[in-house]
């Protein structure tokens, strides 16, 4: 699953309640379609370059929120209710591009590295029982 950031722009005189309600919402919906949401951020009140006029008024202020998460290609299809949604200004689903997970990370090279890990050992004259400065370290009894 390639993972995605859903970036949406309330308008600034959205409760906080509804804020979450409705990123909880699109939450839950990425969770039923087997998805996983990896983090969601607050990027705070921002100002417009331009107003944006809806309905009820042209605002020039939002309130901008970051839905990171991973899903499946048709999610962009599948959030399209929330054109319908009052509560939103905008809202923008962007597929993150060459992101590489795992062992993709490391590339080939990575993969020859990490098999090499289980080949370490520790240099031969070196001997994990044997400490020298014990005389350092001794505790008088008490009587």
């Amino acid at each position: 699953m390639p993972p995605y950031d859903c970036m949406l722009l309330f308008k600034p005189n959205v409760r906080k309640e509804a804020l979450i309600d409705l990123v909880a919402r699109v939450g839950k919906h990425v969770l039923r379609r087997n998805g996983v949401v990896t983090s969601v951020k607050s990027l705070g009140d921002v100002q417009l370059g331009y107003g944006i006029k809806k309905l009820d008024g042209r605002f020039y202020q939002g309130h901008l929120m970051q839905l990171s998460m991973m899903a499946t290609p048709d999610i962009n299809k599948e959030l399209h209710y929330l054109n319908k949604e009052d509560r939103l200004l905008r809202w923008l689903l962007v597929k993150q591009r060459d992101v590489n997970f795992g062992l993709d990370f490391f590339g080939d090279d990575g993969r020859l590295e990490l098999s090499r890990l289980s080949q370490i050992r520790k240099p031969e004259d070196e001997d994990d029982d044997e400490d020298e400065d014990n005389d350092e370290y001794e505790v008088e009894e008490e009587e």
